[in-house]
């Protein structure tokens, strides 16, 4: 188990390099100059060439890129362009409207696709099993986005009963309002990411349910549901706790994009901001810790695998 933890942990640190290598050269290849933010509309050459000097653009990728990692090592991940303020303490400043947003909706998706998926599976001979499943595939299809814009119609236009957008101006110091607002976002996260869950549970419990195994404690006496839950909730599980993580890190990804159409502060307003100044320090700093987040969630979910079934590292190290 160590030699399996010490080869995963190289592993997701030369993943985390190599992503940051190609985030730091994709984003220069990118079309913009970050100095024309700095300055007005018809600036000179001579004060585009002096406001990349002060930026520190003008110099070679190699030695930007080093100076970057070289902060990054240390837990700097620099000053914005445009604000000067330092990213590091801007991004831990809207991580709390970020994370409670990805586990509440993480949480919610959970709560509906366990369930569902096992039913979809059991009762796969009635006429509900393959509607089910025609539902999530139809669900997968649906953009996040598209999925808010409705739930604000409803219930935000026409019923009044949430708000449309926005996030108390105190943060958590009204938990009632900070819950209120967070209603939509999420329950628009979790009913796209339970779609795709469904199906990747229903599977697994299919594989489990068909199972030689299982119809032998079945012949032995055992009632269906007593025989899954002795010998078939531990399989089923397997596959799906490699999606759950999985699905943790697409939720986290998700909900930048969804914090966008409800005007969250979180890491999603930052990140279009950033975007459209070209400030390079916000942007990597955002895509560098929401890298490091899947990584590390892929990592402990490949961990959760193991715990539950030994024989995986037996072979991982065979």
């Amino acid at each position: 188990m160590l030699a399996y933890l010490l080869r995963r942990t190289a592993i997701l640190a030369g993943s985390l390099f190599g992503a940051a290598v190609a985030l730091f050269v994709l984003l220069r290849l990118l079309p913009g100059d970050p100095a024309n933010a700095l300055l007005p509309v018809g600036a000179t050459d001579e004060q585009i060439e002096a406001a990349r000097r002060e930026l520190g653009t003008d110099a070679p990728l190699l030695s930007q890129f080093t100076a970057w990692l070289h902060d990054v090592a240390t837990l700097d991940l620099g000053k914005s362009l445009v604000s000067t303020l330092p990213v590091g303490p801007e991004i831990a400043g809207r991580l709390p409207v970020t994370i409670p947003l990805t586990l509440a909706a993480f949480t919610l998706a959970v709560l509906i696709a366990v369930p569902v998926g096992v039913l979809a599976a059991a009762r796969a001979d009635r006429w509900y099993g393959p509607v089910i499943n025609a539902i999530a595939q139809l669900g997968i299809a649906v953009p996040a986005f598209w999925v808010g814009l409705l739930l604000v119609t409803l219930f935000a236009l026409n019923l009044r009963l949430l708000p449309a957008g926005g996030f108390p101006p105190d943060g958590w110091a009204d938990p009632g309002a900070a819950v209120e607002s967070l209603i939509l976002p999420v329950v628009t996260i979790a009913l796209v990411m339970s779609a795709s869950l469904i199906r990747y549970v229903r599977a697994a419990t299919l594989d489990v349910l068909n199972a030689d195994y299982l119809r032998t404690a079945r012949a032995l006496g055992a009632g269906p549901v007593e025989a899954f839950a002795r010998h078939g909730v531990r399989n089923a599980a397997i596959p799906v706790i490699a999606v759950l993580a999985m699905e943790l890190a697409t939720t986290f990804l998700g909900a930048v994009v969804v914090e966008s159409v409800f005007a969250l502060p979180g890491l999603g307003g930052m990140l279009v901001r950033g975007i459209s100044q070209h400030d390079y320090p916000v942007i990597q700093g955002i895509m560098l810790v929401s890298t490091a987040t899947v990584l590390l969630v892929g990592f402990l979910g490949d961990l959760a695998q193991r715990l539950v079934d030994p024989r995986l590292t037996h072979r991982a190290t065979s």
